[in-house]
């Protein structure tokens, strides 16, 4: 009888396994030990520094091969399963992410390790086989979930509540920056519906040939303008060109040669038609019909003036100023050839005016004035000049005599009421921006508001504040628009909505300024202040309309990819003032959140006229800053470039005891933002209900991640966005500026996504969509430059049709 020989088990590759894994948990255990005490001595969350000691436990239980460490590995998972649940603000994928993902990494590679043991039941080492096996499948599900949008709001349509019927006398042309000259951006065709939609093709492109390196290259923010059957089209340093409509080829070019150091952008063009102007008189109409620029475009350039050129040839207007030009600088203060002051919006025509403001640079006292011109659009003579510090217009005339120096300006788009004859101005603030306490009354009463001027003389007729003493930079970032809205008494009141940086969303009766959606004053901490400071002990929030993206920031909330960068970000966030809405800026880094990044920016809102609908987008992206004195200022790097090429650098802040800003992205070291996802998103508001409707995360990082690094991945994040929606009387919103390249169109009534078109680069300006006067076909159009500071630049201008036959009727 044979004996059988036992053969010994080989245990070198197990062990190496189990002592790597070891390792693994023990460098995971110091990091969280290292990083928990930092923030528990902040006051912050003990997990990190239990489960931190927790995992050195277990690295030490399994080097010593001791059976221990599979009950304690269960243990720390289940734990931490619990932990995640209960730490959670609201339950959803991107919140439980960094919770739970490397905990179950560690417990997968946990259990292999246990069934190493040879001390464990051959049972529970079967098990511990089996249940990493299952984790893998539940890590990889969760990797392919990330490929799925959440945290999307759908509330149902009232199909059958009564709606708004669009006027009858839409005009055909896209005359306006917005479309009309009330900014709602809405298209009245129904040609490209949702259901064909997705067969969109591109009909042509054309290449501008604008500058597309070097400093001062500018960001391509275009919604060309489209008359009859052309577009007129201008790039960030004002190069005009028209285009025919149905096949994108150049009629006319012109070159003003603009140039200057920042903030470059043309946003658009103003159309100007002397026959169809309702302010002259029929004799002043026909006077001279064979004159040039019956018809012109007016633009307000990036270094400081304002042309005219003939709508049919493209050469400057004889009559209008200086051969067609109208330095906007003289009487403005010290501008510095355009340098700090500069147009940065389209000029709005009001009959024969056109109204025209300017950002200005804030960061010292006596920087240029901030004051609105209109000027008359034949002759380029001055009309009136708003001057909160000569509110009489007594010196508008006065070549002699100076604008007041460092008063409110409005950078964004100025809306015009034919009706009422009021032109509204969205304001910003007199600088400095960060600290006010030398501010006087004017600069206090006209900053951050809606201010209506009568068109005609350029006289205030009434004022709505945002935002109080605002030392946030919280400048009304958006065109004002005009939307007939219901009251809380059910009548129907001529509105004015505007959104803001702050994520409320106002609504006042353009006749008056009276909220027409209650707005409530509500405290807001006072301190701790700068030096020298006199803060607002109340600010006025839109309650009577949906507050976008604006949630107060917490611990909890705080977010990273990993358990590593989240708890990074809540130290950080423990490490800093935060007092919620208008936490007070100091000299300790205090978090600015919505920040004044937005909230909502210049894009502005769409409104679906016909179903009462408003569409706008929003950014989320909080800002850690900090007030630097002037014995601490030399300690940094100082920086003039414009938001966010300063972020990590000194802005300077010439202003009481200080003499900069530090302003940071709140974020890991791997340049991921701290706050929960998403960080932009798309929303529709009922304004019957004055509810949302829906909201989606919009963009994906497929062109952007972590580092800067491009993922190539199509993960619906929702990414911070800019520029604005355009929608149609069929039901769809087309929109572009996601950090992703693409061009989308949503479904209105759900946000469901049914189309887009990959962009050869970043488009953050508005699509506009006609119908061709000459072929019937509708176009959607998008100017396609580059996302700001992304390091693909481009000069496309591209059009969008349906083939023959495809179109609803």
């Amino acid at each position: 009888m044979s004996e059988t020989i036992p053969i010994p088990e080989r245990r070198g590759l197990k062990d190496a396994y189990r002592l790597l894994v070891a390792l693994v948990t023990a460098v995971v255990g110091l990091a969280l030990i290292y990083g928990g005490i930092k923030l528990a001595m902040l006051g912050g969350s003990l997990y990190y520094l239990l489960a931190g000691l927790a995992y050195a436990l277990v690295a030490v239980l399994f080097a010593l091969r001791k059976t221990l460490s599979f009950v304690v590995s269960v243990a720390i998972f289940a734990a931490t399963f619990v932990w995640a649940l209960f730490d959670t603000p609201e339950f959803g994928f991107w919140a439980l992410l960094p919770r739970l993902v490397v905990p179950a990494i560690l417990f997968a590679l946990g259990l292999w390790a246990a069934a190493t043991l040879p001390a464990l039941s051959r049972g529970v080492r079967r098990g511990s086989v089996i249940g990493g096996l299952g984790l893998t499948g539940a890590l990889l599900a969760t990797l392919a979930e990330a490929f799925v949008p959440h945290g999307q709001v759908r509330n149902p349509y009232d199909a059958t509540k009564p709606e708004t019927v669009a006027k009858a006398d839409v005009p055909d042309d896209w005359a306006y920056y917005a479309r009309n000259e009330h900014g709602t951006r809405y298209v009245p065709y129904t040609q490209i519906t949702p259901e064909n939609v997705g067969k969109l093709k591109v009909a042509w492109t054309y290449r501008t040939g604008r500058r597309v390196s070097g400093p001062g290259a500018g960001v391509d923010e275009n919604t060309p303008q489209q008359v009859g059957n052309v577009l007129y089209s201008c790039t960030p340093e004002d190069l005009i060109t028209a285009l025919d409509v149905d096949t994108g080829k150049p009629l006319w070019k012109f070159d003003p040669h603009a140039h200057t150091a920042e903030h470059v952008t043309c946003r658009g063009v103003g159309y100007y038609d002397v026959d169809k102007d309702p302010t002259l008189t029929a004799e002043e109409k026909a006077a001279d019909p064979q004159a040039p620029c019956r018809q012109s475009i007016l633009v307000s350039s990036v270094d400081a003036r304002f042309f005219a050129l003939d709508a049919h040839t493209g050469k400057t207007c004889p009559r209008f100023g200086t051969d067609g030009f109208v330095d906007l600088k003289p009487r403005m203060g010290p501008t510095e050839n355009g340098k700090r002051y500069h147009p940065t919006s389209v000029p709005v025509v009001m009959g024969h005016t056109a109204v025209i403001g300017g950002w200005v640079r804030d960061i010292v006292h006596g920087e240029p004035s901030g004051v609105v011109r209109a000027y008359d659009v034949r002759t380029g003579a001055l009309a009136w000049a708003w001057d909160v510090g000569d509110p009489d217009n007594a010196n508008a005339a006065d070549p002699q005599k100076d604008y007041t120096l460092e008063t409110p300006n409005v950078w964004t788009i100025p809306t015009y009421d034919r009706e009422l004859n009021l032109v509204y101005l969205p304001t910003g603030n007199g600088p400095p921006d960060y600290w006010g306490g030398d501010r006087d009354a004017v600069k206090d009463k006209f900053g951050a508001a809606i201010v209506a001027v009568d068109a005609s003389t350029g006289k205030t007729k009434w004022v709505f504040q945002t935002v109080h003493h605002d030392v946030w930079d919280y400048d009304l970032p958006s065109q004002p628009v005009l939307y007939d809205v219901t009251n809380a008494k059910g009548e129907v009141v001529p509105a004015l909505i505007q959104t803001t940086k702050t994520g409320n969303i106002f609504v006042v009766d353009r006749r008056t300024g009276e909220p027409v959606a209650d707005v409530q004053e509500k405290p807001v901490a006072t301190q701790p202040a700068a030096q020298g400071e006199r803060l607002s002990p109340t600010q006025p929030f839109s309650v009577g309309m949906p507050l976008i993206g604006a949630d107060p920031l917490t611990e909890r909330s705080m977010w990273g990819i990993s358990t590593f960068d989240q708890l990074y970000c809540r130290i950080m966030f423990k490490d800093s003032v935060y007092e919620g809405a208008f936490t007070p800026p100091g000299e300790k880094p205090y978090i600015e959140y919505p920040s004044l990044l937005g909230g909502m920016n210049w894009g502005g809102v769409s409104i679906d006229e016909a179903r009462g609908l408003m569409f706008v987008n929003d950014m989320r992206i909080p800002l850690r800053m900090m007030l630097v004195n002037a014995a601490n200022a030399g300690k940094y790097k100082i920086s003039m470039d414009e938001v966010p090429g300063f972020m990590g650098t000194l802005r300077p802040q010439v202003a009481g005891p200080y003499r900069g800003v530090r302003i940071d992205i709140l974020q890991s070291p791997l340049e991921i933002p701290c706050n929960t996802p998403p960080f932009g998103t798309m929303n529709a508001i009922d304004l019957h209900t004055k509810k949302v409707l829906w909201q989606v995360p919009l963009g994906t990082v497929q062109d952007t991640g972590p580092m800067g690094m491009k993922t190539r991945m199509p993960v619906p994040l929702g990414l911070p966005t800019l520029g604005g929606p355009t929608a149609t009387a069929s039901g769809l919103v087309f929109f572009s500026g996601t950090q992703d390249y693409y061009l989308r169109a949503l479904n209105s009534l759900t946000g469901e996504e049914v189309w887009k078109a990959r962009l050869p680069v970043g488009a953050p300006a508005a699509p506009l969509i006609y119908r061709s006067p000459r072929t019937g076909k509708e176009y959607v159009v998008i100017s396609a430059g580059g996302m700001s500071h992304s390091p693909d630049v481009g000069d496309y201008v591209i059009a969008y049709t349906l083939p023959d036959g495809e179109a609803s009727h």
